[in-house]
């Protein structure tokens, strides 16, 4: 992997844009790594980099998967060490991009051994509610129930099967994981205040530019893009629950809580050097990283 370097971030810090000044200074390729970009779909909603951004470029593993199929870190483990193979063997180098901690992690760490899934057990665990398995969760393992995201059922019955299934607590069998090995990248963010401004001004972007018609039209969703921040909002909306500004200022609210979750994942799982954005225009930003990637990269031979 010598010839990988990584861009990680909190949503709308401006990582499509610096990733893409950074592979064309390169000349590499992008590998996606966010868990909803990934399907092919909602792309307002999931908000894609624009389709200039994507020509300037090659993009992967973005747009690529149907809405209905599961996904999880493993697949996307899987998918994107092909990928990066493929890029390898055309003589390029990758540029990993993307804000889904888990799915960095996959990359750099590698995943620990976990019992496959059941599927009498997940058929019992999806007939109970959040709030029944995060109190089972907090039984078999707190320090997992201490920081997972109680309102995202997918992974909370993953957890509780988990623990199930081999008798341990979930947290201690992840803690598994090889260490980090010699992988290098950047860990891009900005001030707080500036961060929520931008998320606040992309969500209302996606309103006028169609999200609403783009959700009413997607068709099958599966059980890993029911997770799509925002999409129970505006099925919400849709349905006539709430009102349209209401679904904004909720979009809104959640994604400020996921930047926040995703700006102290990276910057307690990673050792990537961090650089804040709002104090680097993108030109310097791009140099920047640029230098710090080629340093990185294995001598050509």
């Amino acid at each position: 992997m010598a010839e990988v370097f990584y861009l990680v971030g909190p949503t709308a810090c401006g990582k499509s844009e610096i990733a893409a000044g950074v592979a064309q200074v390169l000349d590499a390729e992008i590998v996606g790594a966010d868990a909803f970009q990934l399907y092919a779909g909602l792309d307002l909603l999931t908000a894609k980099p624009d389709e200039t951004t994507l020509r300037r470029v090659s993009h992967h593993l973005i747009g690529t998967v149907p809405l209905a199929e599961s996904m999880d870190a493993e697949r996307f483990r899987q998918l994107a060490l092909e990928t990066i193979e493929g890029i390898h063997s055309r003589g390029s180098r990758a540029l990993v991009a993307g804000g889904s901690g888990l799915y960095v992690k996959a990359l750099t760490h590698g995943l620990s051994p976990l019992p496959r899934a059941d599927a009498e057990l997940r058929e019992r665990l999806e007939q109970c509610s959040e709030g029944e398995l995060f109190v089972r969760l907090g039984q078999f393992d707190p320090a997992l129930a201490s920081v997972i995201d109680r309102k995202n059922k997918r992974r909370l019955v993953r957890a509780v099967e988990i623990c199930l299934l081999s008798g341990q607590p979930a947290s201690a069998q992840r803690s598994r994981q090889t260490p980090e090995n010699e992988s290098r990248g950047v860990f891009l963010f900005r001030e707080r205040e500036e961060l929520y401004e931008r998320i606040n001004v992309r969500v209302e972007s996606m309103f006028a530019d169609g999200v609403v018609d783009e959700v009413r039209a997607a068709g099958e969703i599966g059980p890993t893009a029911e997770q799509t921040l925002g999409l129970r909002q505006i099925r919400d909306l849709i349905d006539r629950r709430i009102s349209e500004a209401e679904c904004i200022a909720a979009i809104q609210q959640a994604t400020r809580r996921y930047a926040k979750r995703q700006l102290t994942w990276f910057s307690r799982q990673t050792s990537f050097e961090a650089l804040n954005l709002s104090r680097t225009g993108s030109p310097e930003a791009i140099e920047w990283i640029a230098r710090k990637a080629r340093l990185s990269f294995a001598p050509e031979r």
